[in-house]
């Protein structure tokens, strides 16, 4: 099986798979609605984004965004040349600017990434001030496509564990991993039915997600 997910029915073999190694996930998988892959750029204008969008509502996220690309500020000698006053002008804070410039002056290698096992990648990202774990797993699912991710901080995949699993408290991070690591080599596959699980979930309590 690929060490990535680049196709609608790459990701189909992989959760057909999980299920071989564990049965009760065909419980939420819906054949006639299947998860939806999720593909982003890669790259420093896709971290960028990703950075300005921490802890905002998208509404004022995609504000910023598209004044950061109206500036033509998506390239680390743009963010690196820039007043901090200047980016200040367009909506950022002065801590998301040190995130910007810690991401722009460590150039990293974007294309080299596509060849590093995921913990190399997840490493050499989370040496940017602002890159946390969670980032850096997002990355390497949706933009880089790595086919046996999980990011076990992620709010939205505890929830749907804990009523995946049935399990009397929300799982933290550790408890996660643990989780997870049963559904190796296809815990990207396990990502996408669990997310789509959280949808059902926040359906049944009227929520809109």
């Amino acid at each position: 099986m690929n060490r990535t997910i680049k196709t609608q029915a790459q990701l189909q073999q992989h959760i057909e798979a999980l299920i071989t190694i564990e049965p009760q996930f065909a419980t939420i998988y819906r054949p006639a609605n299947p998860p939806t892959l999720r593909v982003r750029e890669q790259g420093f204008r896709q971290l960028c984004q990703t950075i300005i969008s921490q802890q905002l509502s998208v509404a004022v996220a995609d504000s910023i965004w598209q004044k950061i690309v109206d500036h033509r500020l998506t390239n680390e000698k743009a963010i690196l040349s820039s007043e901090d006053k200047a980016l200040r002008a367009l909506g950022l804070s002065k801590q998301k600017i040190r995130y910007l410039k810690s991401l722009a002056g460590h150039h990293i290698d974007y294309q080299h990434l596509n060849e590093l096992p995921d913990e190399k990648v997840i490493d050499q990202l989370t040496r940017v001030t602002g890159i946390g774990r969670w980032t850096a797993e997002i990355y390497c699912l949706f933009s880089l496509k790595r086919s046996d991710i999980f990011a076990a901080n992620d709010l939205a995949l505890q929830i749907a564990t804990q009523d995946f699993l049935k399990l009397g408290k929300r799982p933290g991070e550790a408890t996660m991993r643990r989780i997870a690591a049963q559904w190796h080599p296809y815990r990207s596959a396990a990502a996408y039915l669990l997310w789509s699980h959280y949808a059902m979930i926040k359906q049944r309590q009227g929520i809109v997600t």
